[in-house]
């Protein structure tokens, strides 16, 4: 995905509903993490929390991504009273559409995985900004100053 490029229109569930992400309105800022309640999206996930307030007050709409099912989002949300929304792509549709289903090595074994990514939409629906191979500490706020520099 690169920088001029619309929203995907794919398919996710957010709260046991199909949403299009195209049809979330601009501005929006998706990101995608690998699995629910692990160290570094639960980082992840907390630190866009904390800024969901200003992030709300600048408009934009912060939607996290994983293939992980609404039980285990809703599980998430609720052990952690995390403020923002978040999606399942069980099909795998929205990572394929942002490229960040990949493949990545642990231990000397390499699998199939989601890569942490995030992508800022502008109000015209148009790729602003995008982060790839994220690393957990400052990045939301780095995303928030993006947001305000729109």
């Amino acid at each position: 995905m690169d920088e001029g490029a619309k929203i995907p229109d794919v398919t996710v569930t957010i709260d046991a509903a199909d949403v299009s992400l195209a049809n979330l309105g601009a501005p929006l800022v998706v990101y995608f993490y690998p699995k629910d309640d692990t160290a570094g999206c639960t980082a992840e996930a907390k630190d866009f929390s904390a800024l969901a307030e200003a992030f709300e007050s600048a408009g934009v709409t912060v939607v996290g991504i994983s293939k992980d099912t609404p039980a285990s989002h809703a599980k998430f949300i609720a052990k952690h009273a995390l403020a923002v929304r978040l999606a399942s792509d069980g099909e795998g549709v929205a990572c394929d559409a942002f490229g960040v289903w990949v493949e990545k090595a642990m231990y000397g074994r390499k699998y199939m995985g989601i890569e942490r990514a995030t992508f800022l939409f502008g109000a015209d629906g148009t790729l602003a900004k995008a982060w790839r191979k994220v690393r957990v500490p400052g990045h939301a706020e780095a995303v928030l100053a993006a947001v305000k520099a729109l």
